[in-house]
């Protein structure tokens, strides 16, 4: 999903482009609690099998006023998602550990209309995943216009020119058994200069405790 990306050095020096958010950064690693997913259990759809992400890619997503979406990836394109009021990630407050279920190169005009009226739908399903109800806005509106967003990726800390990826997205979310909530992010995603794609992403939230670098 977030391979191909490219890196560089300023005058041979190694300089950082991006910020470290809670210690987590390329070329680090991030330790999980086990119990984040494993408390869910059988019915949750994210399953996870090891507990140590090694991070190679890093994005950034300015939202204007809401802040700040910063992301970390692994090889196996697990995706750590921290949203934070500043750039710099210092006050972060909102965690969340995504893992990819599905991506497909839509065949034709037709194919990309039906997923963008999945993406507005009141509730998001597709094969071998149950119901999952609208969490971005709310699920009192039948249908709901999605979120479009560039993200910069590096795959180097001392990258300055980050790949582009442009992303028009909704999270959708279903309460599992007892206080668990597992969650869907459904994205039609277009690096520049690459091909379009169409991705489910599954993920938990999780607590600040949870994780560590």
């Amino acid at each position: 999903m977030f391979r191909g990306l490219f890196g560089g050095k300023k005058n041979g020096v190694e300089t950082s482009a991006i910020p470290v958010v809670r210690n987590v950064t390329i070329g680090r690693s991030v330790r999980l609690d086990p119990l984040a997913w494993r408390r869910l259990g059988a019915d949750a759809k994210f399953k996870l099998q090891t507990d140590t992400l090694g991070i190679v890619a890093q994005g950034l997503i300015n939202l204007g006023a809401d802040g700040y979406v910063h992301r970390f990836y692994t090889e196996d394109d697990l995706m750590l998602q921290v949203v934070s009021p500043d750039p710099e990630g210092q006050q972060a407050n909102d965690f969340t550990l995504f893992g990819p279920w599905s991506s497909a190169y839509p065949p034709d005009e037709a194919a990309k209309r039906r997923w963008g009226d999945r993406l507005r739908a009141r509730t998001f399903t597709d094969d071998g995943l149950p119901e999952y109800r609208r969490f971005w806005f709310g699920d009192a509106d039948e249908r709901q216009d999605p979120v479009s967003l560039w993200e910069s990726v590096y795959d180097d800390r001392s990258a300055t020119e980050p790949r582009r990826i442009y992303q028009t997205c909704m999270l959708f979310a279903r309460d599992l058994p007892g206080e668990g909530r597992e969650l869907l992010l459904a994205i039609e995603m277009e690096p520049q200069g690459g091909d379009l794609t169409h991705e489910i992403m599954i993920g938990i939230p999780l607590n600040v405790g949870e994780f560590e670098a």
